[in-house]
């Protein structure tokens, strides 16, 4: 639907989740002069430099694209405020927006955090409230300032987090709410009908970047704890467990399990569907990936294996 009165703005953002909402902005009619995103980065087996999503969206459309490595220098400011935005969006930039920038818009800058805040401000919230076993998440728009995603919020969709909720499926579902609640809440604010709600300074967290060593699957653990860990890293960069095949370590990368009963060693392999047990309880894996190789299901995975029950798979 196209708005009665366009905005002039600006996109700030660089991966698929800022994409949707970059969409969306487009077909409500919004004027988008110029979109921010991160430099080309070298990606695949050829370490060939890639776009990102953004920015390849942004092309593809004949939009201006802007690819700084910081917004401090004088003349990035002054090249931002050039653009005499009414509105700066910013979804997943990946980049601090110094005061110059921030006050630059008419309305400011408004940013999509995939959390309901003050719970998980930072860099990894999806993955962060599934691995903490969350009951929900969901999406705020706020007005930014120049804290870490300390700005009052504008809007707020909330999600149930469910025992089958992935990185992956809860990325989408907050893409998927986040978008509409973007073009909303912008054109709610031009209308000068909102209402900024300042953050609780109760129930502060934060979601620092997920670490490679987070990633490792320690059987030692419940089998609840793992469950949340396998699904809040899938399917990337997946959690996953090295076994000794032939006398080679091999990685095996877990993008599916449900926990069930079971009780063993650690580690150790319990029957013949790919169940393992666990610190407590016992994990049935359903669907994993080997090196090089794409996901599969257990049943295709242990054809040719020779897994014998009673062996430990544990490191």
């Amino acid at each position: 639907m196209t708005t009665k009165t366009p905005l002039r703005l600006a996109f700030m953002g660089t991966p698929d989740i800022s994409v949707t909402v970059l969409t969306a902005l487009v077909e409500a009619g919004h004027d988008v002069v110029a979109v921010y995103s991160q430099p080309p980065r070298k990606a695949g087996r050829g370490m060939e430099l890639q776009k990102s999503p953004v920015q390849k969206f942004a092309e593809a459309r004949g939009i201006e694209v802007r690819t700084p490595v910081s917004l401090k220098s004088e003349d990035e400011q002054q090249a931002f405020a050039g653009l005499a935005l009414d509105v700066a969006i910013v979804v997943a930039y990946g980049l601090l927006l110094p005061g110059p920038i921030l006050e630059a818009p008419r309305l400011g800058c408004l940013n999509m955090h995939a959390s309901l805040l003050p719970r998980w401000r930072g860099a990894a919230p999806i993955q962060r409230a599934i691995m903490a076993g969350d009951a929900q998440s969901g999406v705020m728009i706020m007005q930014m300032d120049e804290g870490l995603d300390t700005g009052p919020v504008l809007g707020t969709k909330i999600v149930a987090i469910t025992d089958e909720t992935t990185a992956d499926s809860l990325h989408d579902e907050l893409a998927a709410v986040g978008a509409p609640l973007m073009v909303q809440t912008v054109e709610a604010l031009a209308a000068g009908g909102l209402v900024a709600q300042v953050q609780s300074e109760e129930g502060v967290t934060y979601a620092k970047k997920i670490d490679k060593v987070e990633a490792i699957i320690n059987w030692s653990r419940s089998a609840v704890e793992l469950d949340r860990q396998i699904r809040g890293l899938s399917p990337f960069p997946g959690a996953f467990f090295e076994m000794t095949r032939r006398g080679k370590r091999e990685r095996v990368k877990v993008l599916r399990a449900t926990p069930v009963s079971g009780k063993a060693e650690p580690g150790t392999l319990l029957d013949d569907a790919l169940t393992i047990a666990c610190g407590d309880g016992a994990l049935r894996l359903l669907e994993v990936q080997r090196a090089g190789k794409a996901r599969v299901k257990a049943a295709d995975f242990l054809r040719g294996l020779s897994l014998t029950v009673g062996e430990s798979l544990a490191q």
